[in-house]
């Protein structure tokens, strides 16, 4: 059994974040080794969610688990070639953040409910509705999968100032 892999996480800007992800066309053992990569990463980060394309890898999966309670068992889930099928016209407002911009929050609002659609690691399709955070990161992972991050529902003169802080922040990391 091959070992789980911390994996470098891309900083925007970066061009790969932008890109829509073609579909998982099958499960491989390259695929279930990218999940259980992509998991690890994720709770060391730490995080509750994380798109392939946050890690280079530019496929239509996310996993995510927004389980934050001491004590809770975890609840990891890998959802491959996501879809939303329904979305509530209720609207929720989270200050969201992501991997890939680190230090920088900001109020999203998204559906309050969706239900999704995906494949599983064991090669089925799954569905379930989500709400409150669970919701919003499976909304927000989705959005990477189409070269959108959540920043892009900010105000221009916000993404810019975002933008050029995490700029910085490349170069000051690039000096060591």
């Amino acid at each position: 059994m091959p070992r789980m892999s911390i994996r470098p996480i891309l900083l925007h800007p970066d061009p790969r974040l932008k890109k829509a992800c073609p579909p998982v066309t099958a499960i491989t053992p390259e695929v279930a080794q990218l999940a259980e990569d992509m998991l690890a990463t994720m709770y060391d980060a730490p995080g509750i969610g994380l798109a392939a394309p946050q890690v280079g890898v530019l496929t239509r999966m996310f996993v995510m688990d927004c389980i934050k309670e001491e004590g809770a068992a975890p609840r990891p889930m890998v959802l491959i070639n996501p879809e939303i099928l329904w979305r509530s016209e209720e609207q929720n407002s989270y200050e969201e953040g992501c991997l890939s911009i680190p230090e920088h929050y900001a109020p999203v609002s998204r559906p309050a409910q969706v239900r999704m659609r995906w494949t599983g690691l064991d090669g089925k399709t799954h569905e379930d509705e989500f709400d409150g955070l669970w919701a919003t990161c499976a909304q927000h992972e989705l959005d990477h999968l189409d070269g959108k991050l959540f920043i892009d529902y900010l105000g221009p003169i916000k993404r810019q100032l975002i933008t050029r802080k995490m700029e910085k922040f490349k170069r000051e990391l690039a000096r060591g």
